[in-house]
């Protein structure tokens, strides 16, 4: 799989883009703040419906335009698909695939998959549990329609629940209408945790060898799935918990309060790693997702490297580079030097300045 072409109108800094990409290497330079992870994000958004930066539409269309408009033609395994995006300021989003309108995430499963590295991704080991939730969250959703819908059931129900919650306060009759949003909390969530569990240990299979080449042989990786409530006994703590949930006004329990353990040698070291372990093991991660999805999809995943090879020693740079050489990636840097200095393949390079990008 890879993406052919993309084209923009009044999406972030680009007044309209129209560009071609090569299968393999496209690498994007120049100076910060001209608009090199624009593009990966407007890739990013067509291809998962989420920006990996920002939440609300009105933020990425451009300043006193009402209206943003990406589309993106996708080739697989020989057949052409045209993904449609219409991001409106005070609507939702409008998304067609091959001309067709669909109203569901769900309904892009399976054209396109897509790994995103950042330097904040860097992080992930030292930053709270909601961002290695969302490192689950994000590959899971692209592998599995089923927990995609799931996920997305399962947050409007906690929305609509914690609404609920905070009302009861003014109005005690609401109290008994907790027990249909409680039994829909409890479906929804048993599905995500059940699948979590697999997603660990099938990563987990996958990450030890990778990070055992990383470092030489000499760390030992493993991913501990810390659910916050296990599923078999999800929906008897949820009903001896729901008068600390009236209390306080929100819902307490459940995986959108789950955590991943990150152990090297045994060690946890989201409180005891040094930063350099924490930096490789968060890049042994994101280079496990793309075998991941080789291994369950039975393709290729498109890889997007935002200003991250910056941020990586000599010897990780080499390993990454080396690690993706039969997918399509995107790059951006400041300069080209890195490139030439590890001799490694160019298929085709942009220059980006102020919104524009010349070939």
């Amino acid at each position: 799989m890879y993406v052919k072409s993309l084209e923009l109108k009044n999406f972030r800094n680009y007044d309209s883009l129209n560009a071609s990409f090569d299968q393999k290497t496209n690498i994007f330079y120049g100076k910060n703040a001209q608009g090199k992870t624009n593009i990966l994000e407007a890739i990013y958004l067509c291809g998962t419906t989420k920006s990996h930066r920002s939440s609300r539409d009105r933020e990425i269309i451009q300043f006193e335009k009402d209206e943003a408009h990406i589309r993106m033609q996708v080739s697989k395994a020989g057949v052409v698909h045209r993904i449609d995006m219409h991001l409106k300021k005070n609507k939702p989003k409008g998304i067609a695939i091959d001309g067709i309108p669909i109203h569901k995430a769900s309904d892009l499963f399976g054209i396109i998959n897509i790994v995103f590295f950042s330097p904040e991704d860097l992080n992930i080991i030292k930053n709270g549990p909601s961002e290695r939730r969302r490192f689950v969250d994000s590959e899971l959703s692209q592998l599995n329609r089923f927990y995609l819908i799931s996920l997305a059931g399962y947050n409007k129900v906690v929305t609509q629940r914690n609404k609920l919650l905070k009302e009861i306060g003014n109005v005690n009759s609401l109290k008994s209408t907790l027990d249909v949003w409680d039994e829909q909390l409890v479906s929804y969530g048993k599905s995500l945790i059940e699948e979590r569990v697999k997603f660990i240990d099938h990563l987990n299979e996958i990450l030890s060898d990778i990070h055992l080449q990383l470092t030489g042989g000499n760390e030992h990786i493993q991913l501990i799935y810390e659910p916050n409530v296990e599923a078999c006994k999800f929906s008897q703590k949820l009903e001896s918990n729901r008068q600390r949930d009236l209390q306080l006004k929100t819902s307490t329990l459940g995986p959108h309060r789950d955590d991943l353990c990150v152990k090297i040698n045994g060690i946890d070291i989201r409180k005891f790693g040094s930063q350099g372990q924490q930096r490789t093991a968060a890049l042994s991660m994101k280079l496990s997702e793309i075998s991941l999805v080789k291994k369950t999809m039975k393709d290729t995943p498109i890889l997007l490297l935002d200003d991250v090879l910056s941020e990586l020693d000599s010897s990780r740079q080499n390993y990454l580079l080396k690690s993706i050489g039969d997918i399509q990636t995107f790059i951006t840097c400041t300069g080209l030097d890195e490139f030439m200095e590890n001799r490694f393949d160019v298929n085709k390079v942009f220059k980006v300045t102020e919104g524009r990008i010349v070939t």
